[in-house]
């Protein structure tokens, strides 16, 4: 059973409110990539552009004031500033052909698929819970193809099920996008990683629009109601991509997971209320269903008794999420002190241990 001990405390609600802000600013994109969708203006490349020269202005003006050195291969960046790109293109791309709620829903595609990812190629460990969560959320996902398929009003998009190939698509480049992020912001830095991903996405997503979207962009007539939403879509991508890292050190991938399902919410009241559309009771099904998905998916597994402290509690989450075990490691790491101590008699051990990215 789980402990409610120490639950609401004060780092908890930041977390909380920290998380719905960022799940505001997810639905906020969303509906301004309808809204322009919506007047004719399919320009996906072009609404990501101001998003990165802003992430690398901004970040790299404090990389040259902190004046530290690069921590991580500059190519590494280059692939990682490909695949946020063209994520970032299929699942605006998605707008033109499918429903606000459809892309919102189908985006949880992530999750399975970072799963996947990390057990590949981080040999990440996980229980049969997660297994069962991931399972039921892929239930849902379903459910969301099979409403777009046999609704009967398709004045939700041109082409529904071609959107919602887009967005799993699209979903899945942002799982390679989202683990690639962990490892440089674990082996790397934070600063460095917005850095290099908006300088490299800004070179990446300019040739684009230079080859797919010039003549787009030169048939657009830039009023406010065109120019406000492209401009809205760039802060919030740019608050969203600065404030995902803070919320991960906070507290983890689980809370954002969490978090994010809410804009899940937000999506169907905007459909609601503001586009005046009928929402088909699947969707809700399909809503009811990620979301008890996710809620198995980032449980919290019980903790001993005997650990009291929330920074061994939090450690030990990190490490299922790693690969690694805490037990094993601190049986090594206290193996190693003891061979140390025979060796050589009253010499000092290190302070410490360094984990580096492989």
């Amino acid at each position: 059973m789980m402990n409610m001990k120490g639950i609401w405390t004060k780092q908890t609600l930041i977390n909380l409110l920290l998380g719905q802000f960022l799940s505001l600013l997810i639905t906020a994109t969303g509906f301004l990539s309808s809204e322009l969708a919506r007047k004719g203006i399919n320009a996906p490349t072009s609404q990501s552009f101001l998003n990165y020269v802003l992430l690398a202005l901004f970040y790299g003006v404090l990389m040259i004031y902190r004046q530290e050195g690069i921590k991580a291969k500059w190519y590494f960046y280059v692939l990682l500033g490909i695949v946020d790109v063209e994520a970032n293109f299929l699942v605006v791309k998605a707008y033109q052909y499918t429903s606000l709620t459809s892309v919102m829903l189908l985006d949880c595609w992530a999750i399975p698929c970072v799963l996947l990812f990390t057990w590949f190629f981080l040999k990440t460990k996980y229980r049969p819970r997660k297994l069962v969560g991931v399972a039921i959320c892929i239930a849902g996902l379903v459910l969301v193809i099979f409403s777009d398929v046999h609704a009967a009003d398709r004045s939700s998009g041109s082409n529904p099920i071609k959107g919602d190939i887009i967005v799993i698509a699209g979903a899945t480049l942002y799982a390679v996008s989202n683990v690639s992020e962990e490892f440089f912001v674990k082996s790397a830095d934070m600063v460095e990683l917005m850095a290099f991903l908006g300088l490299f996405g800004a070179i990446v997503s300019g040739c684009q629009i230079g080859i797919l979207e010039r003549n787009e962009l030169r048939s657009i007539h830039w009023s406010a109601g065109a120019a406000l939403p492209f401009v809205g879509f760039s802060l919030a991508m740019f608050l969203f991509y600065s404030f995902v890292p803070v919320l991960l050190k906070r507290s983890g991938a689980t809370m954002l997971n969490l978090a994010l399902l809410t804009s899940d919410m937000w999506a169907v009241v905007i459909r609601i209320f503001v586009y005046h559309q009928k929402v088909d009771w699947i969707y809700f099904v399909a809503f009811a269903a990620v979301a008890v998905g996710l809620l198995v998916y980032s449980g919290r597994d019980k903790v001993d008794k005997n650990v009291a402290d929330e920074g061994i509690v939090r450690s030990k989450r990190f490490d299922e999420e790693t690969g690694l075990d805490n037990s094993a490691r601190k049986d090594a790491i206290e193996s190693s002190r003891t061979e140390e101590n025979r060796q050589s008699f009253g010499a000092e051990t290190e302070p410490g241990i360094q984990f580096q990215g492989r």
